[in-house]
């Protein structure tokens, strides 16, 4: 069993996550700038075998695509065309940047690091990649 990458896809920068193995356990991996992560991408999947990529879906309040989804809707297209054996999925993304500077809060991060946008990029990664797996039963406690 391969792991599963979770994206957080942003104009300049985007949060990857995966899974252990097992597919178990979601972690946040790194910040990658976004016109390096198919590069980014190709290396973690020449040593890791990766099974699935689960791509944030922007959303506003009222359910509509967000503005963002105009630059992530081609980068899910050309995804596809360079993996094309991967399988691919949309998880919605709606509330994950708040959720994650909550997360930081309450884990007593500073001010400072707060501002750390790469931080809370790869944070957000990690609830879409947790939020997948929840969907799909594989979340265990």
């Amino acid at each position: 069993m391969g792991r599963i990458l979770a994206l957080d896809y942003g104009k300049k920068k985007t949060g990857v996550a995966v899974t252990d193995p097992m597919q178990i356990i979601a972690n946040g991996l790194d910040t990658v700038p976004s016109h390096t992560l198919v590069e980014f991408l190709e290396k973690y999947m020449a040593t890791e075998q990766v099974d699935k990529i689960v791509l944030g879906y922007a959303r506003q309040n009222d359910g509509t695509d967000s503005e963002s989804m105009k630059y992530i809707k081609p980068f899910y297209n050309r995804l596809k065309n360079k993996f094309p054996t991967l399988d691919v999925e949309w998880v919605d993304e709606w509330g994950t940047s708040k959720m994650a500077f909550q997360a930081m809060i309450d884990g007593g991060l500073k001010k400072k690091a707060r501002r750390d946008k790469a931080m809370v990029d790869k944070i957000s990664a990690t609830i879409i990649l947790q939020s997948y797996l929840e969907q799909k039963g594989n979340f265990r406690i």
